[in-house]
């Protein structure tokens, strides 16, 4: 595990899919990979090995690329793991007749690796967007394997209460047109990268993020996310996730650092709320000029913050 030169090209032998004459900017790291029940997650491993773990997650459809400036900052006193979820960034992208694409799924998927990889307790969680619900129902399946999080924009329970979705979200859900969008235009993830961010991303940045969906097929994964959101009994994941935030009371008095962009149109100041109220000792910091992709408009004020959270609770 180390860092890289400043970019590389991405294994030619890799099932895709960025073109191996393209080096991804700000991602100086080694590929790896972990075969999860058939099919190949792909994972950073970087950092000083025998350094704390700390475990980042992402969320939908951004990918490992958005921790990069996190990893670099935390690399030469900690040992980064930060896969990429099946179906998104440089993972295997199988149809629904090889994978089941839901949250137990997920969480099944990130609990064999950090078993794969040793990581059993004590580790360091960093959380956005789906990756809050992911690694929150991990951490209560297994009360002890992390000491302290990180969350940034994310939910690891319902709606709150007088919450809707918001259209956009509604739309891609059922309907042909969302598909249309999705997976045919591509229209979530071009839109997240944005509109998501309350300062423009610039355009090679926003190609890197946008690379690993590049035909319908490697959008699928996007699309499921999408319609795996739990809004109701009738929806897959509901009862999962009912059962996991009625258990997040069994992680209340572990450190939790808060990193919020209050231009978030989706994660909003009711989601903020959820998660004081739930973990009511948390330090929070809330960011008035960052949305969604907090770590991308507020870089410079989170990584250092995250650093020092860290090293404070270590």
């Amino acid at each position: 595990m180390a860092i890289f030169p400043e970019s590389r090209i991405l294994n030619p032998e890799s099932q895709f899919l960025i073109p191996n004459t393209m080096p991804l900017p700000e991602y100086p790291f080694r590929e790896h990979w972990f075969d999860v029940g058939g099919v190949r997650m792909h994972y950073l491993d970087e950092g000083r090995e025998e350094g704390p773990p700390v475990v980042m997650l992402h969320g939908n459809p951004t990918w490992s690329y958005y921790y990069r400036h996190l990893i670099v900052a935390l690399a030469d006193r900690y040992r980064c793991i930060v896969p990429d979820h099946i179906g998104m960034g440089l993972s295997d992208k199988p149809g629904d007749d090889e994978y089941e694409y839901n949250l137990a799924r997920r969480v099944t998927d990130i609990e064999a690796l950090l078993e794969h990889l040793g990581i059993r307790e004590e580790a360091a969680l960093v959380v956005h967007d789906w990756g809050g619900m992911i690694g929150m129902a991990t951490a209560v399946r297994k009360v002890g394997r992390f000491s302290r999080f990180v969350v940034l924009n994310s939910a690891a329970f319902r709606l709150p209460e007088g919450k809707s979705l918001p259209w956009q979200l509604a739309l891609c859900r059922r309907t042909l047109l969302g598909k249309l969008l999705v997976r045919g235009l591509n229209a979530f993830a071009r839109g997240t990268f944005r509109k998501c961010a309350f300062r423009p991303i610039p355009r090679a940045i926003a190609k890197a993020y946008l690379s690993p969906y590049d035909s319908s097929q490697h959008r699928l994964a996007v699309h499921r996310f999408v319609q795996d959101i739990p809004l109701s009994p009738s929806d897959a994941s509901y009862g999962f996730i009912t059962h996991v935030e009625a258990r997040l009371h069994e992680l209340a008095r572990t450190p939790m650092l808060i990193a919020w962009g209050m231009r978030d149109f989706v994660f909003d100041e009711a989601f903020l709320a959820e998660w004081q109220e739930r973990f009511p000792d948390a330090e929070i910091h809330r960011f008035d000029d960052a949305a969604h992709l907090v770590l991308e408009d507020a870089r410079d004020e989170i990584v250092p913050l995250v650093r020092e959270f860290l090293e404070r609770t270590e």
